[in-house]
């Protein structure tokens, strides 16, 4: 692995941190600022939406730091063309529910690696695609009621095994937030010029 050390997350996620650790990974953790991610740009497809938000963060906790390598990532759900992030309430989560059931759809990760001993921020991004089982209004209600849509972008997780999604193509690590895939392949190729 060629990157400065410590290894600093730069996400309030409890699902990315489970992941880095579950992978064996040691790190702190810094969070970029509030109101650091913006809205999608006019015409920004979705992954370069991701990668965009991703840099971002990074930028900003490198800011904060004064040695390191930051991991950032930012997950979108995108849908029938629509990007689907995280629901604003329960009707916005059923919304979004409705929308997934019987279909296939996307899960888009931007990863950015940023360095603070050089500056370099290597940006990348990862694909998954799922399918949504059907399932009635009265097991919708039930998913609604239980809260586990807070805090999801496109108002589930895979980790919740709920059985409603299938993974079709792409990392299972993504799809629960965090590529880690992607992000081996960027530490391995490190943030030297």
């Amino acid at each position: 692995m060629q990157s400065d050390f410590p290894l600093i997350l730069a996400s309030q996620s409890p699902r990315r941190r489970e992941i880095l650790a579950d992978a064996g990974f040691v790190f702190d953790v810094v969070l970029p600022d509030d109101g650091i991610e913006d809205g999608r740009l006019p015409n920004e497809s979705p992954g370069d939406y991701v990668k965009r938000l991703a840099q971002r963060k990074a930028e900003n906790v490198l800011e904060k730091i004064d040695r390191g390598t930051v991991i950032a990532c930012d997950t979108v759900v995108v849908a029938s063309g629509e990007i689907l992030e995280k629901p604003t309430d329960r009707a916005d989560a059923a919304r979004m529910l409705r929308m997934l059931r019987g279909t296939l759809h996307f899960v888009q990760s931007g990863l950015c690696l940023g360095s603070k001993s050089n500056g370099i921020c290597r940006v990348g991004d990862a694909v998954s695609t799922l399918r949504m089982i059907e399932f009635s209004d009265d097991e919708l209600d039930q998913y609604l009621d239980s809260g586990a849509w807070r805090d999801k972008a496109g108002a589930f997780g895979l980790q919740d095994r709920n059985g409603w999604v299938v993974l079709v193509d792409g990392s299972e690590s993504n799809v629960v937030g965090l590529p880690l895939e992607l992000l081996q392949q960027m530490l391995d190729i490190g943030l030297s010029r």
